[in-house]
This record gives C-alpha cells, structure tokens and sequence, in this order.
C-alpha cells in the first residue's frame, strides 16, 4: 500500500493564531476564568485540550454569537477565529468582559470589504453556510447583506450588487454560484474571498487525478465546512473511495484492503497529530490499542 501525505497539511495561520492566542491568555491570565463563545476552530480535538487549559467553551448551535453570550458573565471572553459581529464585541464590553479577538486576519479582510460596500451604497451577495459562525458574523451586518447558498439567486432591484463569499467554500461550488450571478446580473462586482489555506488544499486534491488513487482519506472534524469541502473535491478528482475520519480509530481497514493508493489530507483546523496517527495506522506502524494523547494536540 503506497501513502500519499497530500501537501499542505496542518493547521492554517488563523488557527494556528487563534490557538496561540488562546494559550498566551491561560498564561497572562492563570487565575481568571476564560471562556470561549462558540468553538475556537471546528475541532473537537482542540476544545478537549482546551479544557485541560482550564478554558471553556460554550456552544449551542440554535443560538447566535449574541444570544451565547448571555451564558457569560465574568472573566475573559475570547471571540472565535470564525469572526465575530460588531454587536456582539459592544455587548461583552458592556457586561464588563474582557474581551481577546481571535478573528482570522481574511475573516476580518472580508467582514472590512462588505461594510465598506454597504457605505458606498451596494447590496452584497454573500455565499456561505446559514449558520456558520464566519458567515453569521458577516450575514447578520445589515438587511442589504443577502446570503447566497445555491445557484438560486435572490431578485434585488438595486442595481449596485457586490458578490463575496466565506472564505472556506469549495473553489467549485464558488465558481458555479459566481456563473449563476453574472447571469442575472452582469453589471455586478465580484471579490472571491476562499482563502489561500482553503484553495490550495482544495487544488493539491485535484492534482490528484494523475496519480492513480484508490482511496482519499480527509482527517477532521464533522462540524468543519473547509473539511468538508475537501471530501466533495475528492469526487471531482475522479477518487473512487473517499471517507472522512476524525481520527485512525475511525478507520476500517477492510474498506480499503483492495487500494494500493491512498491520499491522506486534513482540514486546516485539524491537530497535525490526529493526522501523523492516520498514516501511522496505515502503515501499520500503530494499532488501535493506541492512545489519543490530547496534550499533543496544542
């Protein structure tokens, strides 16, 4: 069995910075309570190492940003790397929190864009996940910001329309809804916002098509869209056999005794270590009597 480790892998520079961050506030900040609203990256890996950080998370996928916080009252807040609406910093500044950032620096890029588009008078397309924390902080910034699942377009009758999307989206997803735009409105102005991190794993699992794989094997977390996407990009290289596994445990070896090839890739908020066992499993270097270490994680 030959193993491909499709490059890049590991985490990306917002979760790397976001985790960093997380980290030097337990430091700076020993005795306080930390709490983090919403998961920090989409990694449940990560938020158990946190946890033996003694910092917590608080989620519930029914409730906005604005409506967790509520559940916060003391000590530090720290805002996600997914991005985070203007309201919900003022309101955790006026319970008194402290308040740490860990937005991504293209989270943040995109968020600057559209409100400087929706001054100068635009309404704004926006392509992403209903729900999804990156989205929801950007979707929810005026009635003017219109979010864009599908190819289905909604009708505006301004004629000054700014096309955007989250940055994790799939480059074909992204392409196909663009096409669909342009098509009902040729005089709107595009921004593609999938970020470097998400479009260069996404093309190293394209490039695959020449390689002969038998199997794709994308290492992350359920709730992870860029991981996600990764999977539905493995249809497009034409892979025959794709699975996406949290860790090698979730790994059926029978599955796959008739591949000669495999790829393994990961999310960009995937722990590197949850990807070195996958391969180490594999190559039948560990067995699942294994343990996951998650002081390893950070």
């Amino acid at each position: 069995m030959r193993i491909i480790k499709v490059k890049p892998q590991g985490y990306c520079g917002g979760v790397l910075k976001a985790i960093d961050m997380a980290k030097q506030a337990r430091k700076q900040y020993p005795d306080e309570k930390i709490t983090i609203l919403g998961n920090l990256v989409h990694n449940a890996y990560v938020k158990k190492a946190l946890e033996q950080e003694n910092i917590q998370t608080i989620e519930d996928s029914s409730k906005t940003r604005l409506e967790l916080l509520d559940a916060i009252h003391e000590g530090i807040v720290i805002f996600t790397a997914h991005g985070i609406h203007p309201q919900v910093k003022e309101k955790a500044i006026q319970k008194g929190l402290h308040v740490i950032d860990a937005s991504c620096p293209f989270v943040l890029q995109t968020q600057k864009i559209v409100q400087q588009k929706l001054q100068e008078g635009f309404d704004v397309l926006y392509i992403g996940k209903y729900r999804h924390p990156e989205a929801e902080s950007i979707y929810t910034l005026s009635a003017a910001v219109h979010l864009v699942q599908n190819t289905k377009i909604p009708n505006i009758t301004n004629p000054h329309i700014f096309v955007t999307n989250q940055t994790t989206m799939s480059i074909e997803d992204i392409d196909l809804i663009f096409q669909a735009i342009k098509a009902k409105y040729p005089q709107a102005v595009f921004h593609d916002e999938i970020c470097n991190a998400t479009r260069i794993r996404q093309q190293a699992i394209l490039d695959l098509k020449d390689q002969a794989v038998d199997a794709l094997i994308v290492v992350g977390d359920p709730s992870s869209n860029n991981t996600q996407k990764l999977l539905e990009i493995g249809k497009s290289a034409k892979i025959p056999l794709r699975m996406k596994v949290q860790t090698f445990k979730d790994i059926d070896l029978k599955i796959l005794h008739s591949c000669s090839t495999i790829a393994v890739t990961s999310g960009a908020s995937t722990p590197p270590y949850l990807t070195n066992q996958v391969i180490a499993y594999l190559q039948g270097k560990i067995t699942k009597k294994e343990e996951i270490q998650i002081g390893k994680i950070l």
